[in-house]
């Protein structure tokens, strides 16, 4: 640290402000653990909540993804698929008239109780009805010779990934080759199963046809439907459809298209659910938190080499230089703080996945955030810190 600063281009003085910042670190491996520490509870902290928030956007949407049609049909006050509101079915009748329009099918969704066939635990799922032979859903493992079983009377398939709390149903279904249960106080058949799995909103799901869905909830009836699927002519423009069927039917139904569908259900558990604004709150909290750490042991360094940065000064190097140092030992413990946040978060991603059953996943998207919200996080505490080096002058040091 003799000598002028070197004044050979932008990299050299770079380098060198980023080793002597490396330096100082190091020579306290005490305070730089505790550093790193407190980056590394920032990452862990924003990696779950991200990783809870798009666990949730993901398994919100997964029945939506898989229903296999172009527009949609919802009563104008249904906030949700698992909340949805039905609509009367001569809405789909209507929808007919646009030329546009190749075929509806109505899908019926309710929430039926389900007794446990081993222990008689009763657990809430997700009832559809449907056309068998209509090829709306294209549900994971839902194979065309099982949903033909549903032409008969109360039968049913299982989501296999449902909570354990439904039973052993999947290998009960092995065994026997059908269970039998009950579901909405009615005796049902197992005949297959399906994979779709919990959401933040459901625990399970089941599959039966349109009279076996009546006779399970006879609260509802055949007057009724509750999502509207369309599938239009090949070529048709789905957005220029929408718009048509908007002002063909009343104002108690709304038309969604696909895209449209999915984006509805992600902003009800993003702005209506309280959850959503959780988990969001919690990624803020984290960069909070890492931030006032990070800040905290940036100042106190410069606060303890006060006078090492005014000799500097004195030597000849420009205020940008010790910037640099100060920014260099931010940008260090942001690296040093979220490689092991990353390996501790992919650890938790799978214990809250086996604990939750939906999964967590640690992608390539979602691991390139986390480090640039770390790495704003610890440059924005940096450039706070700075303002310290004002006291780093010659003049008062000598």
């Amino acid at each position: 640290m003799s000598g002028a600063a070197p004044r050979v281009g932008p990299i050299l003085p770079a380098l060198l402000a980023a080793r002597l910042a490396w330096r100082q670190l190091r020579h306290e491996p005490a305070r730089l653990a505790a550093a790193v520490s407190g980056v590394v509870f920032a990452s862990l902290l924003i990696f779950m909540q991200l990783g809870f928030l798009t666990a949730l956007f993901d398994s919100a949407v997964t029945v939506q993804t898989a229903l296999n049609a172009d527009l949609f049909l919802l009563n104008r006050t249904t906030e949700a698929l698992w909340r949805s509101a039905p609509f009367p079915r001569a809405r789909l009748a209507q929808a007919l008239a646009l030329p546009e329009v190749e075929r509806v099918i109505p899908l019926h969704v309710g929430n039926a109780v389900w007794r446990n066939p081993i222990d008689g635990q009763k657990r809430t799922l997700l009832l559809f009805g449907v056309d068998p032979s209509a090829g709306l859903l294209g549900f994971p493992g839902l194979a065309a010779a099982e949903m033909a079983e549903l032409a008969r009377g109360d039968v049913i398939l299982f989501d296999e990934r449902a909570k354990p709390q439904f039973g052993p149903v999947p290998a009960l279904l092995a065994e026997r080759g059908a269970v039998t249960a009950e579901l909405g106080d009615r005796r049902v058949e197992v005949a297959g199963l399906f994979a779709l799995g919990p959401t933040f909103g459901t625990e399970g799901h089941a599959v039966a046809s349109e009279p076996t869905f009546w006779r399970i909830l006879p609260n509802r009836g055949p007057g009724q439907v509750d999502v509207g699927a369309i599938r239009l002519r090949p070529g048709a423009d789905a957005e220029a459809a929408a718009r048509a069927l908007r002002a063909l039917l009343p104002g108690d139904v709304m038309v969604l298209t696909k895209a449209g569908l999915i984006a509805f259900e992600k902003d009800y558990w993003a702005n209506t659910a309280p959850i959503g604004f959780v988990f969001g709150l919690g990624v803020a909290i984290g960069m909070l938190v890492g931030c006032v750490i990070v800040y905290q042991i940036l100042f106190s360094d410069i606060a303890r080499h006060i006078g090492e940065y005014a000799t500097l000064k004195a030597m000849g190097y420009t205020n940008g230089y010790l910037v640099r140092v100060v920014m260099g030992e931010a940008l260090i413990l942001a690296v040093l703080g979220y490689i092991p946040g990353w390996l501790l978060g992919l650890g938790l991603y799978r214990v809250a996945s086996a604990r939750i059953f939906i999964p967590l996943t640690m992608d390539l998207d979602k691991s390139v955030l986390v480090f640039a919200l770390i790495f704003v996080m610890c440059v924005v505490s940096g450039l706070v810190a700075i303002r310290k080096l004002r006291d780093a002058d010659p003049a008062d040091m000598f």
